[in-house]
This record gives structure tokens, C-alpha cells and sequence, in this order.
């Protein structure tokens, strides 16, 4: 018998092996094939293995849910799928919008009594590079890896992606300080087109990869909010440029 799993977490040919390894120990799994682009494993067994045996099987970094086939013969429980997969794709990126309200906030509040959308917008930067480049440092080892699988210019050149969270962290500090914010404003719109490209094309792909936005400390998947993230600070850095 065959089932197929979506798996996630996955970013390279190290995962899939490593995913493969581990399905292929459980008893009972006699052949494991993992699709990499997909983000999907096709397990065959000569017994039925339970799911929540083969998710304790893979390590912390990974996750696995049983691949839903839709029954065309089923109309009324098609409609459902749609909302129940759009409610986990929430659940999933429920840290990124709470880090994104939290920043805002901030920002908000520090000229609330004298507001200025100039300065708001310059704190908003400063706050999200340094926020978000934190993350990254938790894992300088890993994120390069996860990185690498959907900018360009990371997967061209590795080196970029280990100097990318400190990158991040130079511009949050030139936003907030206010030193030479031409610069930074410059720098901010050509490495976050470069990563919106390549964000674009693993949309329009439809490949399951993890986003690095946060590192590889939360796993969030890559969605339209990972476009929208970036395209909010690609639009203030054209607005401050420009005005």
C-alpha cells in the first residue's frame, strides 16, 4: 500500500535524505520516495503505519500531515477543504503578523504625540531589519541553506547568504540612528527586489519551501504574506526616495 505526506521544513537535498533515512527505519515502510519541490513523501508499507508515528519518527525541524485527496463525487465536502487549509496557512503564520503588528505599534507609539510619517517609517525599517535579523541569528548556520532556496543571488553566491542577517542588521541600525538614509534606502529596495523575485517564482511555482524571514527558529511557510512583508518595506523605501 501507498500513502503520500506533505512534509515541511525541507530545503535541500540534506533534508530529503535525512527525511528518507528516518521513514525508511519505521518498521513496516519498505520504500520511501521524497519529492523535494513538492514538499511531499510517498511511503510504501506492507502494513498500515499510524501518521502520528511517522511524524514522531522525523526530527523537530520537520513536519508531516497526510496529503488530502479531494473526491470530485463529494460536492458538499469540497467547499470545506478551501477554508480548513486557509485557516492552517494563518495558524502557521500567526508570528510573522504578530512580530509585523508589534513593530508597528512600536513605531506608532514613538510619535504619537508628535506625529511625523517620515520618522514612522524610518523607525518601522529600523525596528524590522534589527527584529527580524535576530531570528536569523539564531541559526547563522542553517539560514544560508533555507535562504538559498528562493534568492537568486543566494543561490548564486552562498557567501551573501551568511552576510544577509548582518546586512540586515547594519540597515536597521542606519534607519533608526538616521545616518546615511539614502543609502540605506538604496540597498534596502535592490536586496529586497532580488528576494521578491525570487519569492514570486516559488509562488507562481507552487513549491512547498520553508520562508527564512525569521530564520529557521519558527517555521513559517512560504506564502503571499512573504511577498506582501516585502513589498510593504519596497514601497516605503520608494516613498522616503522619492518625496
Amino acid at each position: 500500500m501507498k500513502h503520500t505526506y506533505k512534509i515541511t521544513g525541507m530545503t535541500c537535498n540534506n533534508c530529503k535524505a535525512s527525511v528518507e533515512k528516518h521513514l525508511g527505519n519505521i518498521d513496516h515502510v519498505t520504500n520511501v520516495t521524497v519529492n523535494l519541490d513538492e514538499g511531499e513523501a510517498e511511503l510504501t508499507m506492507d502494513e498500515h503505519v499510524e501518521t502520528r508515528i511517522l511524524k514522531h519518527a522525523l526530527p523537530e525541524k520537520y513536519s508531516l500531515t497526510e496529503k488530502q485527496e479531494r473526491n470530485v463525487f463529494a460536492s458538499s465536502n469540497a467547499s470545506a477543504i478551501p477554508a480548513e487549509e486557509e485557516k492552517t496557512k494563518l495558524q502557521q503564520l500567526k508570528p510573522l503578523l504578530l512580530i509585523i503588528f508589534y513593530i508597528a505599534t512600536a513605531s506608532i507609539l514613538l510619535h504619537y504625540d508628535n506625529w511625523s510619517w517620515k520618522d514612522f517609517m524610518l523607525d518601522f525599517m529600523g525596528l524590522f531589519y534589527i527584529v527580524f535579523s535576530f531570528f536569523k541569528m539564531l541559526d547563522l548556520k542553517g539560514f544560508p541553506e533555507s535562504f538559498s532556496m528562493y534568492d537568486p543571488l543566494a543561490k548564486q553566491v552562498p557567501a551573501y547568504g551568511k552576510l544577509y542577517p548582518f546586512i540586515e542588521t547594519a540597515l536597521g541600525i542606519m534607519f533608526l540612528m538616521r545616518f546615511q538614509v539614502n543609502i540605506a534606502l538604496i540597498v534596502t529596495l535592490v536586496v529586497l527586489g532580488v528576494t521578491t523575485i525570487g519569492v514570486t517564482k516559488t509562488l507562481l511555482d507552487k513549491k512547498a519551501i520553508q520562508c527564512a524571514c525569521l530564520g529557521t527558529a519558527l517555521k513559517l511557510p512560504m506564502t503571499e504574506a512573504t511577498f506582501i512583508e516585502n513589498a510593504i518595506m519596497i514601497v516605503m523605501a520608494s516613498l522616503m526616495l522619492i518625496f
